[in-house]
């Protein structure tokens, strides 16, 4: 009888336990979130674009004291993703010809990554593997979820999908990517170029190359306590082509024939110009 009354006292206060437990679960959560903004959300390529400047800022928001050690951001910028066609080019007699060639299923058109510090320092690599911070694990995770993609748009089963041999027989080519878009200015690592300021305040600064695609760019912040993400948030920019380029774009893509046609007489007056010129001065 003792045994069964005892049962029941358990049963009637596991509930109030539960709701002492419960204000405990709260506290343990994370209490450091972003909020951030962007100098300007929108991009607009003119005939005279060059390029532009981003500047990303935030700040840290707590619920409690901050704790104790060392906190890092991470800033990315990633642009529109686009199957590419990479060729491998070889010496022979003399002439360098195009050899083997790989379809990439997608990669980044644009990829900036800034940091606090030395990011194998700050970021684990598991981190890293999980949230595709670096410009390596990114490319290499879009070009396997594009596989994959194009392998169950054909009736595969994703289960089934040989990824690793289709990873393996990208991966240099991949990389040759990376290494002529990073010289191009289009993937650009930004170590120590993050600004935190009290362990609260940050900002980066970014420069768009001159050649961006157009489109939607993803812009994420990351913060970080021993390698680990404790918070990320994501805003947004817009590219556009405006004015003459978007006049020029739109007929390129809605009147090929007349776009063709207009090109091939612009050039010809253009050479008959520089012909008259030409003579002109020599007169």
């Amino acid at each position: 009888m003792r045994r069964l009354t005892l049962i029941a006292a358990l049963i009637l206060t596991g509930p109030a336990l539960a709701q002492d437990a419960a204000p405990d679960a709260v506290q343990d959560a994370p209490t450091e979130t972003i909020v951030s903004g962007l100098s300007q959300n929108r991009v607009s390529i003119t005939a005279n674009f060059d390029g532009d400047e981003i500047l990303v800022y935030g700040a840290v928001r707590r619920d409690a004291p901050a704790p104790q050690g060392r906190l890092d951001v991470i800033v990315t910028a990633e642009g529109p993703s686009g199957p590419v066609t990479v060729r491998r080019k070889e010496r022979t007699a003399g002439i360098w010809i195009n050899r083997d060639s790989v379809n990439i299923s997608s990669a980044p058109s644009f990829y900036a990554v800034a940091t606090t510090g030395k990011l194998d320092e700050i970021l684990s690599a598991e981190e890293n593997r999980k949230h595709a911070i670096s410009i390596d694990q990114l490319v290499h995770l879009e070009a396997a979820d594009a596989a994959t993609e194009a392998w169950v748009a054909r009736g595969g089963d994703p289960d089934t999908m040989p990824l690793f041999p289709i990873l393996l027989a990208e991966g240099e080519f991949i990389r040759s990517m990376i290494r002529v878009r990073t010289n191009e200015g289009r993937y650009r690592m930004l170590e120590n170029r993050v600004q935190l300021s009290e362990q609260t305040l940050f900002r980066a600064d970014l420069t768009l190359p001159s050649n961006l695609t157009e489109g939607v760019y993803r812009v994420r912040m990351f913060l970080l306590r021993d390698g680990k993400v404790i918070a990320n948030h994501e805003r947004w920019i817009r590219v556009r082509k405006e004015g003459l380029e978007r006049m020029v774009f739109n007929l390129s893509r809605e009147q090929p024939l007349f776009y063709g046609l207009l090109s091939l007489a612009i050039a010809a007056f253009a050479g008959w110009a520089a012909s008259a010129a030409t003579r002109l001065i020599r007169r």
